[in-house]
């Protein structure tokens, strides 16, 4: 575990983090409720970008978001450099909410330079996690841009984002209900305990599952839990240099062609909504791979009370025993835990250091060899 502290420690620290986010979003809310309202429209196009994995946080947002923001969309920030002029209106005002660990990647520099370019009326929120970063730096004494500087604890010193992506997601979150966010922190504060229970109650046996002799992993998820899946994929796929090949997907979209990867050596992980009207769908694609298959292993994740699934042979039932609220919009960051902490210990057991596991140096802690031309 010596060489390991990093990302050990990036992952339980989680919940302390986000704690300590609350607390300075509120202490900012008037000035980030200021300047929301003088920026946000209902003309505005809003659009959440990010690379990698900084760019799930705007596909998990997105379905939540749709219900408080106009127009929102979650763009990558390597398909703003290469297809800006299809993908940024020049005519219509634009607030980019960008989401970036370090802040330096030529991607998250060239799309914020586009998009000043391109359009006529743009204003911008960086969510970042680093103060000395290009982005920080860049947005000293503009009145057009929002520093969200994280804690300083979220600047993960590992390859692998975790306490990074988590406090950026609920950030935006938060952010999205920056009105109301004093009403919200029972809500925030339940995600925090669901993540601890995860932890606390379930850690040992997914390290038990990740050592397990699997080669490919699934992960579903419908919504913004379909973010979620998202990134919990590149988590178990990275941390493990690729030996366990990963696919996300919608329950729904997972039974057209996708389902065709699951044989005896995969892992398929379902993040289960407690919403009866999906999870009714949901249920039938789990009793269905549990028929026709025999993976490795099925972990069924849901925040609340496990799913009726008679016959069903799950492998864990990972419950949040804090469950949703209503109206809940936190609750899908504690899933991220799950994929987190199957990742870290999938790289243990291939005999890598996940805090550096890329042996070939195919990947990069920040992303290397990109050119961004005029």
């Amino acid at each position: 575990m010596a060489n390991t502290m990093f990302t050990f420690n990036e992952i339980h620290q989680q919940p302390a983090v986000w704690r300590k986010e609350l607390e300075k979003l509120l202490a900012a809310k008037a000035e980030i409720s200021a300047f929301m309202h003088k920026y946000l429209t209902p003309e505005t196009d809003i659009v959440l970008t990010g690379a990698g994995t900084s760019a799930f946080i705007g596909d998990a947002v997105q379905p939540v978001m749709r219900g408080m923001w106009h127009n929102v969309r979650s763009v990558a920030t390597t398909d703003i450099i290469t297809h800006a002029k299809y993908l940024l209106n020049p005519d219509k005002p634009l607030l980019l909410i960008s989401f970036a660990r370090s802040g330096n990647s030529p991607e998250s520099v060239g799309a914020v330079n586009l998009a000043n370019k391109l359009c006529k009326n743009v204003a911008h929120v960086y969510i970042t996690c680093n103060k000395n970063g290009k982005l920080a730096l860049q947005a000293e004494g503009k009145d057009n841009i929002l520093l969200l500087l994280l804690p300083e604890e979220t600047d993960d010193k590992s390859l692998a984002m975790t306490s990074s992506f988590s406090t950026m997601l609920l950030t935006c979150l938060m952010l999205g209900h920056i009105d109301t966010l004093d009403k919200d922190q029972e809500m925030i504060e339940k995600t925090a305990k669901n993540a601890e229970a995860v932890m606390a109650e379930y850690e040992e046996k997914l390290k038990e599952i990740a050592s397990r002799p699997f080669e490919r992993g699934v992960f579903l998820g419908s919504g913004a839990l379909k973010g979620i899946a998202e990134e919990c994929h590149l988590k178990l796929q990275e941390l493990t240099d690729g030996a366990v090949v990963c696919k996300f997907d919608s329950f729904l979209g997972f039974r057209h062609g996708p389902k065709a990867v699951v044989n005896s050596k995969s892992i398929v992980v379902y993040l289960m909504t407690e919403q009866e009207d999906v999870q009714r769908y949901e249920r039938d694609l789990v009793k269905q791979v549990d028929a026709n298959n025999t993976p490795v292993a099925q972990i069924i994740v849901i925040a609340g009370k496990a799913p009726e699934l008679p016959g069903v042979k799950a492998d864990l039932v990972v419950r949040m025993p804090f469950g949703p609220a209503e109206n809940d919009f936190y609750g899908i960051v504690a899933y991220v835990l799950v994929g987190q902490l199957l990742g870290y210990y999938a790289s243990l057991a291939h005999g890598l250091n996940p805090d550096a596991p890329s042996v070939s140096g195919n990947i990069h802690r920040v992303v290397e060899g990109v050119t961004i031309y005029e």
